[in-house]
């Protein structure tokens, strides 16, 4: 199956902000066992952990304009940091496809499909890309 190259840089609109509260930092920090996080940093603001960044979503579009090859599911996620993410920081999301490209293994056939997620604070400055990771097997493939 050919990969349409040209979603190559297709990007979804932005998600609405979201404000990021010392609750919600404080409910990752339990679920994660961490108690570095909760404690306010010199300038009085409480900061998240930096993984914290893998928990905002996307809007349903980046979901029913991803390209889909048959049966997938999520093949992991990378991180890169830039700024930390703050209690008060309103965080906006916007994405695009990164990469496209095929693999064949002992079970056929499979497409790889990376999303970029940027993601920009109230001041304009990008804290952090998330790449999704996407796999799917090819229709008419074993498996």
């Amino acid at each position: 199956m050919a990969v349409d190259q040209s979603l190559i840089g297709k990007q979804f609109e932005a998600t609405e902000p979201v404000v990021v509260t010392s609750e919600a930092i404080a409910a990752y920090c339990d679920a994660l066992g961490d108690e570095n996080y909760r404690r306010p940093g010199p300038d009085g603001a409480i900061v998240a952990p930096p993984s914290f960044a893998v928990t905002f979503r996307n809007t349903e579009a980046f979901f029913h304009y991803t390209p889909r090859f048959g049966r997938g599911f999520d093949a992991g996620k990378e991180v890169e940091f830039f700024a930390p993410i703050r209690a008060g920081d309103s965080i906006t999301l916007t994405s695009v496809v990164r990469e496209m490209y095929e693999k064949t293994g002992r079970s056929g056939t499979m497409t790889f499909v990376v999303l970029r997620s940027t993601l920009t604070n109230q001041r304009g400055e990008t804290v952090a890309h998330v790449d999704h990771r996407f796999v799917h097997r090819n229709p008419g493939e074993p498996g």
